[in-house]
């Protein structure tokens, strides 16, 4: 066995010994490698007491490189593959969770935050070109049909601009998500929190497949690992520290799609909320994160996005604002000739000039421009509002006369 795949199998041992993101087991790997980090576990040397009893648990049940080594050769089976930090496709934006310390932390799974040591992948793309130009798009799996149209809006819109759209592969928001980006005949990801031989759902295992063909299935755990609760958690900090931002669609009071976006922003990434309707128990959660963390920016579609994740002075979303009339490109002066007509009849030139406060000659100026765009007519010895245009059934819009 060659150095490298020694090291490769180190790694692979390693994740099966303590959870990812373990951060005792990753600053030993940081200090030692992975070869001799693993050789101290095995002999018993852990520095931390809790890490010491679940290696001794884990090699109860067998052989750490044994066991590496089968993940290994049933990847390859499966046609996935072992990315590791020597590989030129690792995503380099993962070490930021080296500092991600989440505050009041109460469980042990919201502290072991470290960066991952391995990645199982299944597809064609590089992982870290995948992941250069990411948007992830989470939120609760009960979605309403409300969530699912935003989710689907959203996968398609970032998408077609060429982001690659990240999510965890749940029902509801993260499979609308999914499914607009590949409906697009864009890229997606979806990062499991179980072996990529397990896919979690079940009924989510076409979609799976899907996207294993022209984007990438990513894991950190080895193949045939369960969807334990715990991991989701841990696999929520890979979505919110490979992304550019995380955009937080629907969640309830206790949702964990709430955890992804909270990591995403003690990570230094852009956290997006889309609000939701007051009424919806599935919007209290995305409303409470917005509320109570004042870095969150507040989004209600793709171009929103684009102009928190895209790049500075190039990607604004236009300004909100309602349907242009054509009044809205007239002068102050033409507004109040307009302004002075009456609702029904006409009114002579002088009498329009008095009550809009203008010499006779700029009225007769502006009278004839307001007449050249429809917007006035000559009528009795005088001026009176033009009818308004309407639409004639089954042809062309016409003017009224």
């Amino acid at each position: 066995m060659s150095a490298d795949e020694e090291r490769r199998l180190a790694r692979v041992a390693l994740t099966w010994l303590a959870e990812p993101g373990t951060r005792v087991v990753y600053r030993l790997v940081e200090r030692l490698g992975p070869v001799a980090t693993l050789d101290l576990l095995l002999d018993g040397g852990s520095p931390d007491g809790w890490l010491h009893s679940t290696v001794a648990a884990r090699l109860a049940g067998g052989d750490a490189r044994a066991v590496a080594a089968e993940a290994l050769e049933r990847a390859d089976r499966l046609g996935a593959r072992l990315v590791t930090p020597d590989d030129e496709e690792w995503p380099a934006q993962v070490a930021d969770l080296a500092t991600l310390r989440l505050p009041d932390v109460t469980r042990r799974v919201d502290g072991e935050t470290a960066p991952p040591l391995c990645f199982w992948v299944r597809g064609g793309w590089p992982l870290g070109e995948a992941l250069d130009r990411s948007v992830a798009v989470v939120g609760a799996r009960a979605a309403t049909g409300y969530g699912q149209h935003v989710a689907t809006e959203l996968g398609y819109g970032l998408a077609e601009r060429d982001w690659t759209v990240v999510s965890g592969g749940a029902f509801g928001i993260d499979a609308a998500a999914h499914r607009g980006a590949l409906n697009a005949g864009g890229l997606t990801v979806a990062v499991l929190a179980c072996g990529l031989d397990r896919p979690y759902p079940m009924g989510n295992a076409a979609l799976f497949d899907r996207i294993a063909d022209t984007g990438l299935l990513v894991s950190e755990w080895p193949p045939g690992a369960e969807p334990l609760r715990p991991r989701f958690l841990i696999r929520n900090r890979v979505i919110a520290a490979g992304t550019v931002g995380t955009v937080l669609v629907e969640a309830s009071a206790r949702s964990g799609a709430t955890q992804t976006a909270r990591r995403a922003v003690y990570t230094n990434r852009v956290a997006m909320v889309v609000p939701g309707p007051v009424t919806s128990a599935m919007s209290v959660g995305a409303h409470e994160f917005l509320r109570d963390n004042p870095k969150t920016r507040l989004v209600t579609g793709v171009a929103h996005v684009l102009e928190e994740v895209g790049r500075i002075g190039a990607d604004l979303a236009p300004p909100a604002r309602g349907p242009q009339r054509p009044a809205d490109t007239l002068d102050d002066d033409a507004r109040s000739l307009l302004e002075a007509l009456p609702r029904r009849g006409a009114r002579g030139v002088d009498a329009l000039a008095t009550r809009a406060g203008l010499d006779v000659r700029t009225a007769m100026r502006k009278l004839s421009l307001l007449e050249e765009l429809s917007m006035v007519v000559r009528r009795d010895g005088g001026y009176a509002l033009a009818a308004p245009v309407t639409p004639k059934r089954g042809s062309a819009t016409v003017t009224a006369r």
